[in-house]
């Protein structure tokens, strides 16, 4: 390992944030080395915490909930907060640090917010590598929340140890839950802003899905929250600790990281993919192009 990176690994272990937060530029933007650093992190097993939904279901605010809750029982927290971006231009609005200013300066957390860049998956590209960098660092606890972008938030069930599913009363009849396509991936499911009317009917709706149709040998919970008022907060923290435990104990550890190998190899194919240079070809040919002609260029 190069003298530089050698000096921000030692950081890293120290627990020095600012090194973190200049690693994680360092690896988005994969400068000249950055795998060097990444092969000699330690592998440590530190609890992921996942939490995904609908836009507007409340995960930030139930993300501040839990942060409030480790640092209580002096524990240390880091937080990536994955943004939506632009297909056009891939900026985003990182909105969670205005909505987590409470918690960005404290001691004992660290709050990220990352652009999705285009993932269709509500994540980064790079979001192993960084969770991987929060745990070197020292972290008791890491929590992800994704993007939010309705049906396509099964990627965050290959990286987390505990996946939490928040739906609001409003999130639609159980038909339509059940077309959600993440009722599959949730160690828990979150009720959110359960003072709304139907509140409880959406509730017994969701435990009635569960019951009959998925075989699974453990119940999934289904619990309801409010997280403006914290009601509810702490059954969900419980059952977090109790998720992460048991999944410690489990093949699911073997098929969450044979999901992250996949995730990895797929992005190091596609390394050499440049949209620009694809949306140039498509400009250049016109209404010539045909998409299935060029597929079999690049074979």
């Amino acid at each position: 390992m190069s003298s530089i990176w050698k000096k921000y690994f030692n950081q890293l272990q120290s627990g020095d944030i600012k090194t973190l937060a200049r690693c994680i530029s360092l690896v988005e933007n994969e400068v000249t080395g950055y795998e060097e650093l990444l092969e000699n992190l330690p592998s440590l097993s530190i609890p992921v915490i996942g939490i995904t939904g609908p836009p507007g279901a409340g995960k930030s605010s139930l993300t501040e909930c839990l942060i409030e809750k480790i640092v209580l029982q002096n524990k240390k927290v880091g937080v990536l907060c994955v943004d939506p971006s632009s297909p056009f231009n891939l900026g985003a609005l990182l909105g969670d640090r205005i909505r987590m200013s409470k918690w960005y300066n404290h001691p004992d957390v660290f709050i990220r917010s990352l652009a999705s860049r285009g993932s269709l998956g509500g994540l980064h590209p790079k979001i192993i590598e960084i969770t991987e960098l929060l745990k070197a660092t020292g972290f008791d606890y890491i929590i992800i929340e994704t993007v939010g972008v309705g049906q396509s938030e099964i990627e965050i069930a290959g990286l987390s140890d505990a996946t939490i599913v928040v739906f609001v009363p409003e999130a639609g009849d159980e038909i339509q839950t059940m077309k959600s396509g993440i009722m599959e991936i949730a160690d828990i499911f979150v009720v959110n802003k359960s003072d709304r009317p139907d509140a409880d009917i959406f509730t017994k709706n969701l435990l009635m899905i569960l019951s009959p149709s998925f075989h699974q040998k453990e119940i999934v919970p289904v619990i309801k929250t409010n997280a403006l008022t914290k009601e509810g907060t702490d059954e969900l923290f419980d059952a977090i600790v109790e998720t992460v435990h048991r999944t410690a104990f489990n093949n699911k550890k073997y098929l969450l990281l044979a999901e992250k190998i996949f995730y990895l190899i797929q992005q190091k194919r596609m390394k050499d993919i440049d949209k620009i240079f694809l949306k140039n070809t498509i400009e250049k040919a016109g209404t010539d192009f045909n998409l299935f002609k060029f597929l079999k260029t690049i074979d």
